[in-house]
């Protein structure tokens, strides 16, 4: 049988409903002129610990996520953060970054000098600390090396501390960095003879460092076992951060730290961030010529090189060793020019130079 044939009309057209609503999308985002400041203490599994209020009487931790607008950009403990949502740090609630204020300083710091990405430390700080022990585990010059680098391209001052000195003097060491100028703390062990309990011996040094932190934003780095741990607990009463040991064989220290957090100074005196103890500091995101002026005891001989120079050792009349072997950059000028050729030479394999 044959079929009918009718005119069709826009009544029969079905369009299925959206199931995000009719509303027209809009390219303008909200302005979140209600959002909060708020510090990042710490990161753990998509959740960033904050502080809101801070140096009030209203001061209080609050949870946070990330909000979808900030794309990959990093947050890092020191950040100072918008926050939207439920600020109010009571348990189980949780509110949402939206901005990342700017910030004054950026450390970073990559896994390799051969690998360009960047792992973001910590923002906003004043002062990179860098923590040493004289022994055990053995004091490592490249790592200062490269702590010092990594400081001076971010934009902020170096602090040397030096542990353990009840088991080496430490004049020897900081002799090698005496023409750089160096601040420098040394701290040790209380003697029995010297603790008001043999059981609980302080630190001799603590006040000095306490003195040198007051105020200001400070981050601490160093190797595994060296003391961080130790000099953050007596800094910070209740820290109650894991301290562990150095493995006999190896002589480096077991890793105590696994996240970075920040801690408020007594008083509400400034914030120091403790950092997971690291094996390395690798400088693959530094430029070649931000690295040379970072030894500034080198930078400055450098200058009377031929130009286009790059002061590796297969550089043609390089003016540098001769320099450095009249002693012109001090007793660790030796060492130093091996230690920036070192970084140097790992900084062209990543990123090769015209030569």
């Amino acid at each position: 049988m044959r079929r009918s044939v009718r005119d069709f009309d826009e009544s029969d057209v079905r369009i299925r409903p959206n199931r995000r609503g009719s509303r027209p999308r809009t390219k303008d985002r909200p302005t979140h002129d209600d959002a909060i400041t708020a510090r990042v203490v710490s990161v753990d599994r998509g959740r960033w610990r904050t502080v809101v209020g801070e140096g009030t009487e209203d001061q209080r931790a609050v949870t946070a996520m990330r909000a979808r607008e900030l794309g990959r950009s990093p947050v890092v403990p020191g950040d100072l953060v918008g926050l939207v949502g439920d600020t109010s740090g009571r348990e189980g609630t949780l509110a949402r970054i939206v901005r990342i204020q700017e910030r004054s300083s950026f450390l970073r710091r990559s896994a390799d000098d051969d690998d360009s990405t960047e792992r973001p430390l910590v923002a906003n700080v004043d002062v990179m600390v860098m923590v040493t022990a004289l022994a055990d585990p053995e004091p490592r010059g490249g790592m200062i090396d490269r702590c010092l680098v990594a400081a001076y391209v971010a934009g902020i001052d170096a602090l040397l501390v030096l542990t353990k000195a009840d088991l080496r003097a430490p004049e020897d060491f900081l002799a090698a960095y005496a023409p750089l100028g160096l601040e420098h703390v040394v701290t040790r062990r209380e003697s029995p003879t010297e603790a008001e309990d043999p059981e609980r011996p302080g630190i001799i040094g603590l006040e000095q460092l306490r003195e040198r932190l007051s105020g200001r934003i400070s981050v601490l780095v160093g190797h595994s076992g060296v003391g961080k741990s130790t000099l953050l607990n007596a800094l910070v009463p209740g820290a109650s951060r894991a301290t562990g040991v150095v493995n006999d064989v190896t002589g480096r220290g077991r890793h105590t730290s696994s996240s970075a957090l920040a801690m408020q100074l007594p008083e509400d005196d400034g914030w120091v961030i403790d950092t997971p103890g690291v094996r390395s500091f690798g400088l693959g995101h530094v430029d070649p010529d931000e690295l040379l002026d970072a030894f500034a005891d080198l930078a400055g001989l450098a200058e009377q090189c031929p130009r286009g120079c790059t002061h590796l050792e297969d550089a043609p009349d390089c003016a540098l060793d001769d320099l450095v072997d009249e002693g012109e950059a001090g007793t660790a000028g030796p060492a130093r020019l091996a230690s920036y050729r070192r970084l140097a030479e790992a900084l062209r394999r990543n990123d090769p130079w015209d030569v």
